[in-house]
């Protein structure tokens, strides 16, 4: 049997869609993990799975690289978007959340942050503002759980950090139960922060919308940044809004690549 799917991207961050609304299609971590390989696969930082949903428009299951399914992905979240259209409700395992589509960028309402220990989640209660740990240069850093766990790092160069090395050992590190996010960020003026991010179960990537989402809201906790901020990624830029008290809303571009179909008995659960 034959599987269509959309190849997608969001400022590099690039996705697998297969679209399972009105024909199931079955997946497991192996068989996520198989067609994300970049060699033996079609290739992606994340899988994308679309099914019905009973409380939105569309049910949006997102699966890493390694086959680990997570509860959100910003930048997914606006290639959904786009190939929607319109303003639609996106059921989530983080909650559903709102994408209003133009003609090439989406903004998506990304929900409420939330900074309670128990709610990144930590191993053990301390304040998220300013955490004191830290892993060699890396120390006092900011947390927040926008959908998934994000850690975040201010540096004076984020360029200069080896993220590649580091980012696996804090991603794995026992505080962090649900393992993390990674994100170090050198903040370049009030409206303006640089960045690079290890995503969990993904390794470095051009692009995370969730991760420039928790580092601008962590900056702003910081009184560091204005509560509008452009967060400058590898892939280019991300629009991050979050007024006192209200929902975070990022806004930014998604495209597609291309489409195609494999043959189902190439990827066996």
């Amino acid at each position: 049997m034959h599987i269509e799917f959309r190849k997608m991207h969001g400022l590099g961050n690039d996705f697998v869609v297969i679209d399972a609304r009105e024909r199931a299609f079955a997946i497991s971590p192996a068989r996520a993990a198989a067609l994300a390989d970049r060699h033996t696969g079609i290739g992606c930082d994340q899988l994308i799975l679309l099914e019905p949903s009973q409380t939105a428009d569309v049910r949006m299951r997102i699966f890493n690289a390694d086959g680990g399914e997570v509860d959100a992905c910003g930048n997914a979240s606006r290639a959904i978007g786009l190939l929607l259209g319109g303003e639609t409700r996106i059921e989530t395992l983080g909650g559903v959340i709102e994408a209003r589509a133009g003609e090439s960028r989406v903004a998506v309402n990304m929900g409420a942050p939330r900074f309670d220990w128990n709610a990144i989640p930590l191993a053990y209660a301390m304040d998220t503002l300013e955490m004191p740990v830290g892993w060699e240069d890396l120390d006092a850093p900011g947390a927040a759980n926008v959908g998934n766990p994000h850690v975040v790092f201010l540096v004076p160069d984020c360029d200069a950090v080896d993220l590649a090395r580091l980012g696996p050992l804090i991603e794995h590190e026992p505080l962090f139960p649900e393992r993390v996010n990674v994100n170090v960020a050198t903040i370049e003026g009030r409206e303006r922060i640089r960045l690079r991010v290890w995503e969990r179960g993904a390794g470095l990537t051009r692009a995370c919308g969730t991760g420039a989402c928790a580092t601008a809201v962590v900056a702003m906790r910081r009184r560091l940044v204005n509560r509008t901020v452009t967060v400058e990624l590898p892939g280019g830029p991300l629009r991050i809004d979050w007024p006192e008290g209200g929902t975070i809303t990022m806004t930014g571009p998604a495209a597609t690549s291309f489409t195609g179909c494999f043959d189902d008995a190439d990827y066996p659960l």
